[in-house]
């Protein structure tokens, strides 16, 4: 057996996250192999969501052009109860959020990031199952270093039919609700299934709803229960449709092994996970065409079906997202109803937010420790997700005591954040500022000497890995020793490969401040503007203030510009050691 490992990090699952897994880390500069055990993509329309926070972070990755190239706008819902409307949603957001809703079938998301991940020199292993694996040595938390001889040990079966011992630092479960990498860690998986069963279907329907506008059409008996349901979904394509409805009572049945067994077909049948696509039954175009002949607002016909399914539906979620040298993240750490569209982006924040912390971890540049933090960040965030699609489900969406704005911001996922987490350091500023671990916002009205146009902040920040560091003030002097004091840091939060050794500083003059303030930055450090006080008002930025920007774009860290050498400091020795988060709830 080889006593070195042969790369990084192995991924097991390549749907959106596994990917976006991979995508992040080869980013960053770490090896890894993805393999999945299924012979090609599957051309299934499953989650079709895309948040806008997910375009932020597909932004960061140099993706989001392209996502949007292929994908539709969701502009709003329709909601019918017994034949008339009772409400139209409309999915509005603050101007200064720069992406609004998507829809893009799953097999669309996944070729874009397969192809991403190709030109980063790293392709999917098809036909390649994770069958068991072992750690030794030294997990995350316990001070070893990755350089120490622990890692973990896979046995895979290839394509061929083969077996293969592979060893790695790290490895990844991103392979859906069945896990095999969650059952061999013993993680626990609480939760339960709702009893009813669904048909999906990717269809065309010659109506004539607005474009860019979903539909949810009900019949309610007396009492107020639901007891029919169409819920539509638009896809690329002129009238096409993600559709899901409730099964007909001549194609309702329990999976395949009776009560208690998983989905047919897959990798976890009988493991008592009820949640997924089903095999063995295939609703036909006439099954959709009775429920849309029920519950469309207008006659209509369906034709041009691509797919069926039927599937069911479970909440569940682990009691810890990793043990050791292995984690999981995405549906294998938590799975919930598809209201809001909230299940392909958590999961893809998952991989964000672990991703990052790897790389720092394995070049050494933060302590093992580091990676305690993606437990304690994302797994609050999942049982929020858990616990909201459940309630919204089961009560509908109507009921939520917020007010509508704040509903729909979080619905974008744009209010998630890590304030009480073990990384977030002490607040600076304003009451109502942006605090460290809450989500960096973009901002317009950046403006630069030698462009006749301004720049968004997610502009300016595109394309380099690592941390970014703001430096908000009118006196060019402050801003020059703020960008010096930060070079100390540099080589442990540049994360631009090698010899790069320079975090990446970012001066960004206040609208007061002098036309000659940006002489005397170093060369290396671009003086932008604030030209419309965009970023002031955003970032709550009353003074001299320094921002660290975290590579999942949360802030890390504010402080006064004149603590610059200090905050960074203090930031860095959480990543070495980061403090207890809060408990479990």
């Amino acid at each position: 057996m080889a006593h070195t490992p042969t790369t990084d990090v192995l991924i097991a699952g390549a749907g959106p996250v596994g990917l976006s897994a991979a995508a992040e880390l080869r980013r960053h500069g770490v090896s890894c192999r993805l393999v999945d055990r299924l012979p090609a993509r599957l051309p299934y329309a499953k989650a079709v969501g895309i948040q806008p926070r997910t375009l932020e972070i597909w932004d960061r990755m140099g993706l989001a052009r392209t996502v949007m190239e292929s994908a539709v706008p969701l502009r709003g819902q329709l909601i019918y109860v017994n034949g008339a409307e009772q409400a139209r949603i409309e999915l509005m957001l603050p101007p200064e959020v720069p992406y609004r809703f998507a829809a893009l079938p799953q097999y669309e998301t996944e070729r874009i990031l397969e192809e991403h991940l190709a030109g980063l020199g790293t392709v999917i292993e098809r036909g390649t199952e994770l069958l068991s694996f072992s750690q030794d040595g030294a997990g995350a938390g316990d001070g070893a270093g990755a350089g120490s001889a622990g890692g973990v040990i896979s046995l895979l079966r290839t394509a061929s039919g083969g077996e293969e011992e592979l060893r790695t630092r790290y490895l990844i479960g991103c392979d859906g609700a069945h896990s095999t990498v969650r059952k061999a860690l013993g993680l626990s998986y609480e939760g339960g299934a709702f009893a009813e069963e669904y048909m999906l279907a990717d269809v065309v329907s010659d109506w004539d709803l607005p474009d860019g506008y979903g539909l949810r059409s009900m019949h309610q008996g007396a009492d107020g229960s639901t007891d029919d349901l169409l819920v539509c979904i638009p896809l690329p394509g002129r009238g096409r449709y993600r559709m899901s409805m409730l099964v007909p009572p001549e194609l309702s049945a329990q999976p395949p092994g009776g009560p208690g067994s998983g989905s047919a077909g897959g990798p976890g049948a009988g493991d008592g996970v009820l949640h997924g696509l089903e095999g063995g039954r295939v609703p036909e175009l006439s099954h959709i065409q009775a429920v849309v002949d029920r519950l469309a607002p207008a006659p209509a016909t369906v034709s041009g079906m691509r797919w069926s399914s039927v599937f069911r539906i479970s909440h569940r979620i682990v009691d810890r997202y990793g043990d050791g040298r292995v984690f999981v993240a995405g549906d294998a750490a938590h799975i919930h109803p598809p209201t809001g569209a909230q299940g392909m982006n958590t999961g893809i924040q998952d991989a964000c937010n672990l991703a990052w912390k790897l790389a720092l971890v394995l070049r050494e540049s933060a302590g093992p420790a580091l990676l305690t933090s993606y437990d304690a960040e994302r797994r609050p965030v999942g049982e929020e997700v858990v616990g909201r699609t459940v309630r919204h489900a089961t009560q509908g969406m109507g009921n939520e005591p917020d007010d509508p704005r704040t509903v729909l911001l979080r619905e974008a996922q744009l209010l998630v954040g890590y304030a009480d987490g073990p990384l977030a350091g002490p607040p600076f500023g304003p009451a109502d500022a942006p605090k460290p671990g809450e989500r960096a916002p973009d901002c317009g009205g950046l403006t630069l000497p030698l462009a006749a146009y301004p720049s968004r902040l997610l502009d300016v920040l595109r394309g380099r890995p690592g941390h970014a560091l703001l430096l908000y003030g009118a006196d060019g002097a402050a801003l020059a020793e703020a960008a010096e004091q930060a070079r100390a840091a540099g080589p442990a939060l540049a994360e631009g490969g090698a010899g790069d050794e320079d975090v990446r500083r970012v001066a960004v003059l206040a609208r007061e401040a002098a036309p000659e303030a940006a002489v005397g930055l170093p060369a290396c450090v671009p003086g932008y503007r604030d030209a419309a006080g965009e970023f002031a008002r955003l970032y709550g930025a009353d003074g001299p203030t320094g921002f660290l920007v975290r590579p999942d774009g949360y802030l890390g860290a504010r402080f006064p510009l004149s603590a610059t050498t200090a905050a960074l400091s203090g930031y860095l020795a959480s990543l070495s050691a980061p403090p207890p988060g809060p408990a479990p709830a």
